[in-house]
């Protein structure tokens, strides 16, 4: 696939998750705040625990792009096998695959309000800025680092597919969660 067209992609998925996100303001927090039953997460716990991730993304792919000796960007993107693994596994399926998530990103029970959705608003869009950075970076060669584990680094691309599946993943629990509590 095309380098650019697949940065330009996750930026328009991007933009239309943060303005569903600035649409939740219409909503009452008491609404954001209901959830299922007490192991399920509410809007805003889906949009606390993407941001707890977005904490860790933000700064690595920064840091990622400003230190590369890849600057001449790639005029194709091609994904490892690990990185289409970890990206492929953050899509939605049609009954949402339940995932154990680790506990320091876990908001189940916080206390949350409509801060947390500027938080994420705020974080997808240093997100945005950062995909137009890598524009200019070979997002083939260029390697971060990920949340779970030191010891594996995978190409920026594929960094910036998981990042856009895993908020496509809880963007689409948050509007079931607000289908279910308007229904309820």
């Amino acid at each position: 696939m095309s380098s650019t067209l697949l940065l330009e992609n996750i930026i328009h998925q991007l933009q239309k998750y943060i303005a569903q996100a600035q649409a939740l303001k219409n909503q009452p927090v008491a609404v954001l705040n209901w959830r299922a039953n007490e192991t399920s997460w509410s809007v805003l716990e889906c949009l606390e625990h993407l941001s707890l991730y977005a904490d860790f993304y933000v700064p690595e792919i920064q840091k990622s792009i400003t230190n590369t000796n890849h600057k001449q960007p790639a005029s194709t993107f091609t994904s490892s096998w690990l990185g289409n693994y970890f990206a492929k596994s953050m899509l939605p399926k049609e009954k949402l695959n339940k995932m154990k998530t680790f506990k320091d990103k876990n908001p189940i029970g916080s206390q949350l309000n409509y801060t947390t959705i500027d938080r994420f608003i705020n974080l997808h869009q240093q997100l945005l800025q950062l995909l137009q950075a890598a524009k200019s970076v070979n997002i083939n060669k260029t390697k971060t680092g990920i949340s779970i584990t030191k010891l594996l680094r995978l190409k920026l691309g594929d960094t910036f597919r998981f990042v856009v599946n895993h908020v496509n993943r809880h963007m689409v629990q948050a509007q079931k969660t607000l289908s279910a509590q308007q229904a309820a």
